[in-house]
């Protein structure tokens, strides 16, 4: 049983109804910085349009180490994401001019559970009755 906290907080994708699939890109920058922040928003953007496309949270150090992790409903969203033309070219792009080096990985989330302060101090596994 999934427990859904639906508080909103900044930077964090809500919870959702499980299961669906989380797709985790781990990037390392090069200093080049020419396009990237407009690129990198223009995806953000495009894929949020996309069929089953559910939401995203990303991270990126100062030393170029970048975590984001985007959600969708189905492994099909997903492949019809990739496939996206403009994606393609950003995915390009990348390769080409602003990443030392990346990994993905796909993965199915069947649970979930959140906390917030508010909750007070209770595990939110037993709360939840899981």
């Amino acid at each position: 049983m999934s427990s859904h906290n639906t508080t909103t907080h900044p930077g964090l994708a809500p919870l959702f109804e499980t299961p669906y699939y989380a797709v985790i890109f781990t990037s390392q920058r090069n200093s080049v910085a020419l396009g990237y922040a407009e690129t990198a928003d223009r995806m953000v953007t495009l894929a949020a349009q996309q069929p089953g496309y559910l939401g995203v949270e990303s991270t990126r150090g100062a030393d170029g180490l970048g975590i984001t992790v985007s959600y969708w409903r189905s492994l099909q969203d997903i492949a019809a994401w990739r496939r996206e033309g403009q994606h393609q070219t950003a995915r390009d792009q990348g390769r080409a001019d602003w990443y030392e080096h990346y990994a993905l990985r796909i993965a199915k989330v069947e649970r979930n559970y959140g906390w917030d302060h508010l909750d007070g101090s209770a595990d939110p596994l037993l709360r939840a009755g899981s």
